[in-house]
């Protein structure tokens, strides 16, 4: 399993609206530049994030960005799950059965299911709030 840049960028948007929450609608220009990361591909993480409806928008002079629900019901898995598709090790692990693997390939699945268990588990354990409160202790300022 690996992230793409699309679902860093799209953790890293979400964490920008949970520490800014406060601020009402944030444009998108300004996680941009907070975030060094281009207006544009965050649109594209924008319309894939609005489809899973947890962002509420506005739009107008005002306008922008708003996490839907509090930033402690956002799972990182959620979000990865979003932007990544599968975050599964390997491709097919839940049609292997199925598929009528070989003798090799049904003697090793039970390792791939126990990763994919543990990936799930760590990433769906985290929250947004998770991450904010982890970083905001160790000392360091916030900034992503």
């Amino acid at each position: 399993m690996r992230i793409s840049t699309k679902g860093r960028y799209a953790l890293r948007m979400m964490l920008d609206l949970a520490e800014n929450r406060h601020a009402g609608f944030i444009a998108l220009k300004d996680i941009a530049d907070r975030q060094n990361v281009s207006k544009k591909y965050l649109e594209q993480i924008v319309t894939l994030l609005n489809r899973a409806d947890i962002l509420h928008t506005n739009r107008g002079s005002l306008g922008g960005y708003r996490l839907a629900k509090s930033p402690h019901k956002y799972t990182v898995g959620e979000i990865l799950r979003i932007t990544e598709g599968s975050i599964s090790p390997i491709n097919g692990l839940g049609d292997m059965h199925k598929t009528g693997e070989s003798a090799a390939t049904a003697m090793t699945i039970e390792v791939w299911r126990g990763l994919e268990k543990t990936i799930n588990d760590y990433l769906f354990g985290i929250t947004l709030q998770d991450v904010l409160d982890r970083y905001n202790s160790s000392g360091n300022d916030y900034s992503i």
